[in-house]
C-alpha cells in the first residue's frame, strides 16, 4: 500500500517495511476437517436429541455455512416451500456477514433440510430460527460456538469444531469434482479473477445437484 501511494503521488520513497517478512500462518490454528463418518455420527446424535443446539449443528453440517451465518437467521431465510428448498444468507442488523460474496443461497439436503423443518415446526414464538442467540439485538455466535463446540468434543477428533464442518464441505465437493467456482458460491468464498464478478452465479438448481452429491 506504501508503495502503491508513493507512486501515486510521484515521490521517491523507500518503504521501510519492503523487508519485513509475514508469516500468514503465525498464531494461527489448524483447523481439520472432519471425517465423513464422523459427520455422520453427529449427525445421528443430533436426530436423537432434537433440539434448537442439534438443530444448529445439522444445519451447519450439510451446508459448509459458517456458524454465525447460520445462529443469526431468520426463519424466513429458510425457504421450504421452493421447488428447490434453500437457504437464504444474507446481511441483518444484529449479524453482519464476513465478505460481500457471502450473500449467497444454498440448498438445503440430508441434515440441513431435516434442521430447517424442525426450526418451521418448533420455532413458533420468534421470527428467529435460533432465538437464544439473539436477545440482545446482536447474534452471540461466541455463546453459540461455546456450547456447540464443548458438546461436540466427545464425537469429533482433537482440534475439531463447528468450523471443521466448513472445511469437510469444501473436501466433500472437492471429492466429487464439484468445480471450484460453484464450491466457492456454495461456501460463500472469494472466486479470483474478473471474470467471476459479473453475474449473478450459478442457479440454484445446479448448486443443488453438486450438494447433494455431495451430501
Amino acid at each position: 500500500m506504501i508503495n502503491f501511494a508513493a507512486s501515486e503521488i510521484g515521490i521517491d520513497l523507500t518503504n521501510p517495511f519492503g523487508r519485513v517478512y509475514y508469516d500468514r500462518k503465525a498464531g494461527v490454528e489448524d483447523r481439520a476437517p472432519l471425517p465423513l463418518d464422523t459427520i455422520r455420527t453427529v449427525q445421528a446424535e443430533c436426530r436423537k436429541l432434537d433440539d434448537d443446539l442439534r438443530w444448529l449443528v445439522a444445519l451447519v453440517s450439510d451446508t459448509g455455512m459458517r456458524l454465525a451465518e447460520a445462529a443469526g437467521l431468520l426463519k424466513g431465510d429458510l425457504q421450504l416451500d421452493d421447488p428447490i428448498p434453500h437457504v437464504i444468507i444474507q446481511e441483518h442488523p444484529w449479524r453482519l456477514l464476513k465478505t460481500a460474496g457471502s450473500t449467497r443461497k444454498v440448498p438445503l439436503v440430508g441434515a440441513s433440510l431435516w434442521a430447517a423443518q424442525r426450526v418451521q415446526e418448533c420455532v413458533t414464538d420468534s421470527k428467529f430460527a435460533f432465538p437464544r442467540y439473539n436477545k440482545t439485538g446482536q447474534t452471540n455466535a461466541n455463546s453459540a460456538s461455546a456450547a456447540l463446540n464443548k458438546w461436540l468434543k466427545i464425537y469429533v477428533p482433537k482440534k475439531g469444531t463447528m468450523h471443521s464442518f466448513r472445511h469437510s464441505m469444501r473436501d466433500r465437493l472437492r471429492a466429487v469434482e464439484c468445480p471450484a467456482d460453484i464450491v466457492d458460491q456454495i461456501g460463500g468464498w472469494q472466486t479470483e479473477g474478473v471474470g467471476h464478478s459479473y453475474g449473478s452465479g450459478y442457479p440454484l438448481d445446479v448448486l443443488a445437484k453438486w450438494i447433494k452429491t455431495a451430501a
